[in-house]
C-alpha cells in the first residue's frame, strides 16, 4: 500500500543528473586498433600527431602557371607581359611552368597565375593579371604543421577526419571500444512483435526504440527480452545484463503501482542501488537512476514517449561519456516562434513535442501534444522538442523558443 501513495519527493532534473554522475565511477574505455576504412563515427582514443608537414611541399592550389610573383607586378589587361615556358623544375626570371592543382611548385617560383588569366602561344604565355607572392599556392605545412595535433582524442570521426588521417598516411588508428548496453522491458501485458495478442496485451516496442537510440549514438546493445511482473524474473534478467554489459536500461515497472517491481528488484541486487526515483519532469517523472556493482542502471518509464525523453535526458549523456567523447553531443538546436500558448506545471521541467517548419523565411514550432506519454505517434509527427524550465508555468504564443531537433526542419508554405 505504501507504493500506491505516489512519489513523496521529486528530484529536479539537474540535481538528479549531478547525483547520478557523482555516484558512477566510470573508467576510461578500453581502446582497439582498426583500419581507417572502418572508423566512421568511432571515437578517437589518442591524439593524432602529424609526423610530417601537410602538405609535404609547396604545391599549386589551381590549374595554371608557376611564376615569380615579381615578374607579374604592374601587369594588367591593358599592359600584358610575355613569359617564356620551361619544363625544368626550376624557373628563372621571366619564366613560367605549366602546373596542375596539387603539383609541386618548381624551385624559384612563389606564385601561380590561373589558366584563364593567360594565353599560350609559341612556347610563351601572355599574362593579363598580377599575382602576389604565394597567391594560389598551398604552402608546406599550411594544412597541418609537423609535430602538431591534427585530431584530438575524444573526437567522433566524420568523413572529413578520415580524409585527414589518410592524407597523413595512417592506415590504422586507435579508437575507444563501443559500450555494451543491456536493455530489458517488463510487464505482464507485453508481447513480442509478431506474436498473437491476447486480451489486454500490447506489443512491446520500447526495446526496439531504445536500442535504436543507443546504436544512433554508437553504442552496442544486448537484448534481455521481456520480464513478467515478478521480482525474481526481473532480478535474474538484470543479473545477466550485469554480466554481459557495461550499463543496464529497463523500461516499465518503475512507477508506484502494485506491479511496478523494477526499483525493488534493483534494490535487492547490490549497493548503492537506487540513487534517484521520481524526477521533477514531464513526461518521464517515474524515471529511476541506480548503480549496481559499479555499473549504471537507468529505469525508464514503460510509456514510449516518456522512455524516449528519459533516454535523451539521462542515457544520452551517459553513453557519450562511455564512448570516450570529449564532450556531450547535444541534439542540433534552432530558434523558432511557438504557434500557440502552452500551459505547464510549475516546479517540473516539461518537454513539449513540436513540429518545426519554415514559412516566409522564419521558423515556427507547432506543439504536437503536451500530454499523452504513451502516444508514440506524437513523436513521429514531431521533429523536435522544447524544454519549459521548472520556474515557468508555460509559454506564450509567439514566444521565441529553443528547439532540440531529432529530425529535419520542414519547409512549408501555409498560414501559421
Amino acid at each position: 500500500m505504501v507504493r500506491l501513495k505516489g512519489f513523496q519527493k521529486l528530484t529536479p532534473v539537474n540535481e538528479a543528473l549531478h547525483t547520478f554522475f557523482n555516484t558512477i565511477n566510470l573508467v576510461k574505455p578500453a581502446n582497439v586498433t582498426i583500419p581507417i576504412q572502418s572508423a566512421l563515427n568511432r571515437v578517437l582514443a589518442e591524439d593524432i600527431i602529424a609526423k610530417e608537414n601537410l602538405p609535404r611541399f609547396d604545391r599549386s592550389a589551381v590549374d595554371g602557371y608557376a611564376v615569380k610573383a615579381e615578374d607579374t607586378f604592374e601587369v594588367n589587361q591593358f599592359k600584358p607581359k610575355k613569359l617564356t615556358l620551361t619544363e625544368n623544375n626550376r624557373i628563372s626570371k621571366n619564366q613560367a611552368k605549366h602546373v596542375w592543382t596539387g603539383n609541386p611548385l618548381p624551385k624559384g617560383a612563389n606564385a601561380v597565375i590561373m589558366l584563364e588569366n593567360c594565353k599560350k602561344k609559341n612556347g610563351e604565355i601572355e599574362i593579363f593579371d598580377t599575382v602576389t607572392p604565394w597567391e594560389n599556392v598551398s604552402k608546406k605545412g599550411e594544412d597541418v604543421p609537423k609535430g602538431t595535433v591534427a585530431i584530438e582524442a575524444g573526437t567522433r570521426l566524420k568523413p572529413q577526419h578520415l580524409g585527414l588521417l589518410a592524407a597523413l598516411g595512417l592506415p590504422k588508428i586507435k579508437v575507444f571500444r563501443k559500450p555494451q548496453i543491456a536493455i530489458l522491458a517488463s510487464g505482464d501485458e507485453l508481447v513480442e512483435v509478431g506474436k498473437s495478442l491476447g486480451k489486454g496485451e500490447i506489443f512491446e516496442i520500447n526495446r526496439l526504440v531504445i536500442s535504436a537510440l543507443c546504436h544512433e549514438l554508437g553504442a552496442e546493445t544486448v537484448d534481455l527480452g521481456i520480464a513478467k511482473d515478478s521480482i525474481e524474473e526481473i532480478m535474474e534478467k538484470i543479473k545477466i545484463g550485469l554480466e554481459k554489459a557495461d550499463a543496464i536500461i529497463t523500461t516499465g515497472g518503475t512507477s508506484v503501482g502494485a506491479s511496478d517491481l523494477v526499483p525493488e528488484a534493483v534494490k535487492s541486487l547490490g549497493k548503492p542501488g537506487i540513487i534517484v526515483h521520481g524526477v521533477a519532469m514531464r513526461p518521464a517523472m517515474p524515471t529511476a537512476l541506480a548503480v549496481i556493482a559499479s555499473k549504471p542502471v537507468i529505469i525508464l518509464s514503460g510509456n514510449p514517449v516518456a522512455a524516449i525523453i528519459g533516454f535523451e535526458v539521462f542515457v544520452r549523456p551517459l553513453i557519450c561519456r562511455m564512448l570516450g567523447l570529449s564532450h556531450e553531443e547535444q541534439r542540433p538546436v534552432v530558434n523558432a516562434q511557438i504557434t500557440k500558448k502552452i500551459i505547464s506545471a510549475l516546479g517540473r521541467k516539461t518537454f513539449v513535442r513540436v513540429r518545426v517548419f519554415q514559412h516566409e523565411g522564419k521558423l515556427y514550432a507547432k506543439p504536437i501534444s503536451t500530454r499523452g506519454s504513451g502516444v508514440i505517434s506524437t513523436m513521429t509527427r514531431a521533429n523536435g522538442y522544447v524544454v519549459i524550465p521548472e520556474n515557468r508555468e508555460g509559454l506564450e504564443k509567439g514566444e521565441q523558443v529553443l528547439v532540440h531537433l531529432f529530425n529535419n526542419v520542414e519547409v512549408e508554405e501555409r498560414n501559421v
